[in-house]
């Protein structure tokens, strides 16, 4: 008998953790995978976030995010470098975002662009390839209203090209510190012929002329995305993002700006995601 008294408080611990443990709610997790791609004839990379319902309840499906990583960068970066996942599970569990896929393609190591070249149909690849291949295998709301795009640096101009291109399918598009045509910059080798290459893609894909030589059919589906610039005031690409405001001003096309102390690093895009994500939701939200 006095044994089992001794046990009791240990008995009673266990089956109070245990419930605990029942109640604690469950994380989006990060998955690194690949699929195949006979345009680019490889295996692509990405991540991908999948929120904690999504094991839970296989009933449901959820809006997506693609979210694109920087110039150098890699899928990972998002998940190692900008922590997406932690930053989306905190603001799901307070519903400042909802439960969303997120997906980071990898656009680099191969040839480091979004954009197509005759040797690297990347933009050809992600629409006909990776968007049908993610949203048929992944438990995805499969249109424009749930769907959205964002990105930094290379990928701020690669979210702005892909959502100027085909406003069809996508509610919100978020850029962060956007290179949205080419610069002379001091870590760029003007003599290394991929980055000629690179900068010439850029530059072909000019963000600025987009917006500013739109005609009347091309501005009204630019006007059906939620448009978002965010960008460090310490940034390089400071000038670039304020004449692609400029250029939304002069075409009446609606957007929000945030400017905010910082520089084109890490630091300052993980910081965006707390804006980025609830901006997203709410447009899904809308619809």
């Amino acid at each position: 008998m006095k044994n089992l008294i001794k046990l009791f408080p240990l008995v009673l611990l266990v089956v109070v953790v245990s419930q605990l443990s029942a109640q604690v709610p469950g994380v989006g997790r990060v998955e690194y995978k690949t699929m195949p791609s006979e345009i680019l004839n490889e295996e692509r990379e990405y991540s991908i976030f999948l929120p904690a319902g999504y094991e839970q309840n296989t009933e449901k499906s959820y809006p997506i995010l693609y979210l694109l990583h920087g110039g150098g960068g890699s899928h990972k970066d998002w998940p190692t470098r900008g922590h997406v996942a932690d930053v989306a599970n905190q603001l799901m569990a307070s519903n400042e975002a909802v439960e969303m896929i997120i997906v980071c393609p990898e656009a680099g190591k191969t040839f480091m662009n979004y954009f197509n070249n005759p040797d690297w149909r990347y933009q050809d690849y992600f629409f006909e390839e990776m968007i049908p291949y993610i949203e048929s295998n992944y438990r995805v709301i499969a249109d424009k209203k749930h769907r959205a795009i964002a990105g930094l640096s290379m990928g701020g101009g690669g979210t702005v090209v892909y959502a100027a291109s085909h406003p069809e399918l996508f509610c919100a598009a978020y850029e962060m510190s956007g290179y949205l045509y080419a610069m002379d910059l001091p870590f760029i080798d003007p003599d290394d012929p991929v980055m000629q290459k690179v900068q010439k893609l850029v530059d072909d894909n000019n963000c600025v002329n987009i917006i500013k030589n739109a005609d009347a059919q091309k501005l009204a589906g630019l006007k059906t995305v939620s448009w978002f610039v965010d960008c460090g005031d310490d940034d390089f690409t400071f000038d670039l993002n304020m004449e692609f405001v400029a250029a939304l001003r002069e075409k009446q096309i609606p957007y929000q700006l945030r400017v905010r102390d910082g520089g084109h690093t890490w630091e300052y895009w993980h910081s965006a995601l707390y804006i980025a994500l609830p901006f997203i939701s709410n447009c899904y939200r809308n619809n």
